[in-house]
C-alpha cells in the first residue's frame, strides 16, 4: 500500500473524541442558560474577600451582577471598601449622600433612603465612599459589632435573589461583619505568585468565622481572574490553585484585557460597554456556573 493510500484510508479522529481542555486542566463544559424565576428572594448573600488588592474583586463583583441581572435575577450590590471603587465602576456619585455607612451607624434608617438602581435593568447598590473608612472605629464599642451588616441586610434581603459584598482589602473588622452576614465567599485570585500566598491566612479567618459567628459559611468558589495565558507564570500559579483547591476552583477563568478599566472609566459593566468580548462572555458564564452549583438561584 502506498503512502497516498495509506492515507485515504486511515480514520481520522472525530472532534468530540477528544473534549477540549478548559484553562483550568478539566474537560470544557457549558453551562446551560438559567431558567427564569417565577418570584424574587430571599436573597443569597456572597462576600467577594481577599485581602490582597487589585486581583480583581471590584471587576468581578460589578460583571458578575450585572451578568446575574442580564440572566433575571434581581441583585443588590455592596460597596464594602472606603475606596469606593465598586461605586465608581458603576456610574453612582457618591458626594453628599447616603451611603452604607450611615446604615451601620444608625441600623434603625430605612436601607431604602441608601439603595441606588444603576443603569443595569435589576442591579442596584448600596454605595460607599471614604466616610466607611471611619467605621471600624466608631464599631469597635458597639455591642455584637460582627453583625451589624448582617443586620442591615436582613430587612432587605426578601427584594432580592442574591446580594453581592465588595469588601475592602483587607481582615479587619468590615471583612469579618461581611463574612458574618453572609452565606457563601467567593474569592477572586489574580494569577500570579503573591496573590496566591495570601490566600491560606484568608482560608484561616472563613474558617474562624465560621467556628464563632456564622456556622452555615461556605466557600462557593475560588475565580482566576487576570489569567493571561501566554505566560508560563500565570500557567503555573493557576495550576497550583487548581492543586491546592481542588472542585473549588470554578471552570470560568477571566482574562486579562484593557476592556475592564475602559468599561470603568464609562461607569458601566464590561457586558453592557462591549457585550460581544470574550471578557464580557467570561462573566455570563461565570453567572451560569454559579448556578448549576447552587450558588445562586
Amino acid at each position: 500500500m502506498t503512502g497516498s493510500a495509506a492515507k485515504s484510508t486511515a480514520k481520522s479522529p472525530k472532534k468530540d473524541e477528544t473534549p477540549t481542555m478548559g484553562a483550568t486542566g478539566r474537560p470544557y463544559r457549558g453551562f446551560a442558560t438559567p431558567v427564569a424565576l417565577d418570584s424574587h428572594g430571599p436573597a443569597r448573600i456572597i462576600a467577594l474577600c481577599n485581602q490582597k488588592g487589585g486581583v480583581g474583586k471590584t471587576t468581578t463583583t460589578i460583571n458578575l451582577a450585572a451578568a446575574l441581572a442580564e440572566y433575571g435575577r434581581r441583585v443588590l450590590t455592596i460597596d464594602f471598601d472606603p475606596q469606593g471603587a465598586l461605586s465608581a465602576g458603576l456610574g453612582i456619585d457618591t458626594h453628599d449622600v447616603p451611603t452604607i455607612y450611615d446604615l451601620l451607624l444608625d441600623t434603625k434608617r430605612d436601607p431604602q433612603d441608601v439603595i441606588v438602581q444603576t443603569s443595569v435593568p435589576g442591579l442596584d447598590i448600596m454605595p460607599a465612599n471614604i466616610d466607611l473608612s471611619a467605621a471600624e472605629v466608631h464599631l469597635v464599642n458597639e455591642v455584637a459589632r460582627e453583625t451589624i451588616l448582617s443586620r442591615v441586610l436582613r430587612k432587605v434581603a426578601g427584594d432580592y435573589d442574591v446580594i453581592l459584598i465588595d469588601c475592602q482589602p483587607s481582615l479587619g473588622l468590615l471583612t469579618v461583619n461581611a463574612l458574618t452576614a453572609s452565606h457563601g465567599v467567593l474569592i477572586p485570585l489574580e494569577c500570579e505568585f503573591f496573590a496566591l500566598r495570601g490566600v491560606a491566612l484568608l482560608i484561616e479567618t472563613i474558617d474562624k468565622v465560621r467556628d464563632r459567628l456564622n456556622p452555615s459559611i461556605t466557600l462557593d468558589g475560588v475565580v482566576a481572574t487576570m489569567y493571561d495565558p501566554r505566560t508560563l507564570h500565570s500557567r503555573e500559579v493557576l495550576e497550583r490553585v487548581v492543586d491546592a483547591f481542588g472542585d473549588d476552583v470554578l471552570e470560568t477563568v477571566i482574562g486579562r484585557t484593557v476592556k475592564f478599566p475602559d468599561a470603568s472609566v464609562a461607569g458601566v459593566p464590561i457586558t453592557e460597554f462591549a457585550p460581544e468580548h470574550p471578557a464580557a462572555q467570561a462573566y455570563l458564564r461565570l453567572a451560569r456556573e454559579l448556578v448549576a452549583r447552587g450558588a445562586v438561584a
